[in-house]
């Protein structure tokens, strides 16, 4: 007897209730072992009350399964709503976003005829950590968050994916001529992973040129490697350049917990026509059968779907008068489909999940290593200044308060205005002030979190609003922060 493996199925809004009965469909005519179990996530539930976008009873179903097929979803304007999808891969720790990007060139219009890439995306850190808070009047900050452990995990989960379905190269993204520290730290962490995958070529691109170079010579391009936010660009970029957004499919991956959905959004403009192409959601589902160790439900459905495209039987969206042969609607491309299980393509590179061969990636950060020395050594104080206080004023009344810590530099927007300022105008209104137990780098000694305390009661006293502070360390003797753009 056959066990069959239980998947949530959530429908999703717009288009996605279309796209999900038309893969649906085809998952069923090829006999795939699977128990769907429906749950609601998206409008509908944040119009309810849960600002979440998923009810608390959705939650046991998807701890039990451990396997999510997710149409797209809306999230509603404003009311404090949270993105859904971070939601879920923040809570379900899926740790690698794995996007593959394919042309399906002369049937699918592309000027980049030969891509096939794949992109892992750090899933869970950076700025879709989404803390943000509103500072002054006017200023606003979202934070950073770049872990060690999360490098480890999402890199390494890159060579490893690679090693295991034969990709050659594995290149890292980052912005880390700006961002030395943070994106510094992803750098670094690929070096030290690289020289454990000898056989596997290994190279880094500054995400801006990087991304260029997608659009222009995506076939340089294996696997790609980076952190959140750039992974959302970029991914949307690769699929844009090979033919159409709506033909990419994703895998959102832990190491207990998977998820898969399209790239795409809900569409809400062009829902219950039935035109909206499934092929997105269907290639999840293709990433879904491979991880539950269906490789050959997952070879049948490929094939039969590439056959589709090679037939001619194409969806507005990708329709052409030079490659098409009939314009059909959602479900007429489902059927399309289901008539082809069992045939292979001629013109495209047949699929081939062998059985076995591609199993369950675990990837866990945090390897072993000794602590820092890690010693306090000053603070930065963020200070409101509505009314334009000049920096020497200001620097003036700081400098009066007496403190063991030393006054070193005022900035606005990580530029230095005080000493020395060489800008004529500067933004006044958000300034940090940076004390130190020396202004000699070599010389800082440690203060206890008291006397940090205490200063920050003494310009609170001195008539001045303390809105954010951040304290400063050296570890094992490194600074721990960077420095003052002019400092």
């Amino acid at each position: 007897m056959t066990i069959k493996t239980p998947i949530t199925i959530a429908y999703g809004d717009g288009i996605g209730p279309e796209i999900m009965q038309a893969t649906l469909k085809i998952l069923t005519a090829a006999n795939a072992q699977i128990t769907p179990e429906v749950i609601e996530v998206g409008e509908k539930v944040y119009l309810k009350g849960y600002t979440s976008g998923i009810p608390d009873e959705a939650w046991e179903v998807l701890k039990r399964t451990k396997v999510l097929l997710k149409g797209p979803i809306t999230t509603p304007q404003g009311g404090g709503y949270k993105s859904l999808n971070v939601t879920l891969r923040k809570t379900l720790s899926l740790f690698a976003n794995v996007r593959p990007c394919v042309s399906y060139a002369p049937y699918v219009a592309t000027k980049c005829p030969n891509i096939d890439l794949v992109i892992v995306r750090e899933n869970e850190e950076d700025l879709y950590s989404g803390i943000e808070h509103r500072q002054t009047d006017e200023v606003y900050q979202c934070l950073k968050i770049i872990t060690r452990p999360g490098c480890e995990q999402i890199i390494r989960y890159a060579f490893e994916y690679a090693q295991k379905f034969n990709r050659k190269k594995v290149t890292c993204f980052t912005k880390d001529n700006i961002m030395k520290m943070t994106d510094g730290l992803f750098h670094q962490v690929f070096n030290e992973i690289a020289k454990e995958y000898p056989s596997i070529e290994h190279d880094h691109y500054i995400v801006d040129i990087g991304t260029a170079l997608i659009a222009s010579n995506p076939e340089k391009f294996d696997v790609i490697v980076t952190l959140n936010l750039y992974g959302d660009i970029i991914s949307d970029v690769a699929a844009q350049v090979a033919g159409s957004v709506g033909l990419a499919g994703s895998a959102n991956i832990g190491n207990q917990m998977a998820m898969f959905e399209a790239i795409h959004g809900s569409a809400p403009d062009i829902a219950g026509k039935n035109i909206a192409n499934p092929s997105g959601l269907l290639n999840a589902a293709v990433q879904m059968l491979v991880h539950i160790n269906q490789p050959e439900t997952a070879t049948l459905v490929e094939n039969a779907w590439l056959k589709t495209l090679e037939d001619g039987i194409h969806t507005a969206d990708i329709y052409s008068q030079a490659y098409s042969k009939q314009k059909v609607g959602t479900q007429e491309f489902a059927d399309a489909v289901v008539a082809r299980l069992g045939q292979t393509p001629t013109h495209f590179k047949p699929a081939d999940y062998r059985p076995g061969a591609y199993t369950k990636i675990e990837c866990y950060g945090g390897r072993p290593k000794t602590q820092n020395q890690k010693q306090l050594i000053g603070i930065d104080i963020f200070i409101d200044n509505p009314h334009d206080v000049p920096a020497d004023e200001l620097a003036a009344k700081l400098k009066s308060i007496q403190s063991p810590l030393e006054l070193i530099v005022i900035t606005s927007r990580g530029l230095k205005i005080w000493p020395n300022g060489t800008i004529d105008t500067p933004y006044l209104r958000h300034c940090c002030c940076r004390f130190q137990t020396a202004k000699d780098t070599s010389k800082l000694t440690s203060i206890s979190h008291e006397e940090l305390i205490r200063l920050q009661s003494e310009i609170n006293k001195a008539g001045l609003d303390v809105i954010k502070t951040e304290n400063l360390y050296t570890f094992d003797g490194i600074l721990g922060f960077t420095l003052a753009q002019g400092q």
